[in-house]
């Protein structure tokens, strides 16, 4: 079932920018390398997952997964789940505190941003620093979009992804999102 997150409809398209609203990521980074993140993190219940389509892609140009479980396994299951955090901002008027990992289901829901995300607890903060340590040292997997129609299905509540540095050249790159709240 699609999820539409803001007005502008269902389907968001994404075009690397050297400048863009501050409170984006294009906005923040540019073209550099985005880091590690569950989209809409910041959300009381992110989107379970995301489409991701390519209009005009490159391999050079890839998206970068970590499995959450790996992360788990670094950092401690009994760490990220006592970890509290809140946004940066608050949203619909309100701060919520979010746990980084919490029971879903049978299984976990992972989150992470360390943009809109921050510390609220001391427990928190040594999340903050053990999760940032973990990533600085891990092995993502590199997934290229490169032929019109390529779509890549991602687990929002399982996985982290990143996007590598655009480079010179590679300005054109066009991938359209699309959040879902389940699969059927």
């Amino acid at each position: 079932m699609p999820l539409e997150p803001w007005e502008d409809g269902l389907v968001q398209t994404l075009e690397p920018r050297r400048e863009a609203a501050p409170n984006s990521y294009s906005g923040i980074y540019g073209l550099n390398r985005f880091p590690f993140h569950s989209d809409l993190a910041h959300w009381r219940t992110p989107p379970r997952y995301l489409l991701l389509r390519c209009i005009t892609g490159y391999a050079d140009v890839p998206t970068f997964l970590i499995d959450g479980h790996d992360l788990i396994d670094g950092v401690t299951l009994d760490l990220l789940g006592r970890a509290i955090f809140k946004p940066r901002r608050p949203r619909d008027g309100s701060v919520s505190l979010l746990r980084l990992c919490e029971p879903v289901e049978d299984d976990v829901r992972i989150r992470w941003d360390e943009v809109f995300l921050k510390p609220a607890s001391k427990i928190g903060e040594l999340a903050d620093l053990r999760v940032r340590e973990w990533l600085s040292t891990c092995k993502p997997t590199a997934l290229s979009l490169t032929e019109p129609h390529d779509t890549l299905l991602i687990d929002n509540w399982r996985m982290l992804h990143a996007r590598s540095s655009i480079l010179p050249g590679r300005e054109n790159r066009v991938i359209e999102r699309v959040y879902l709240e389940e699969l059927h």
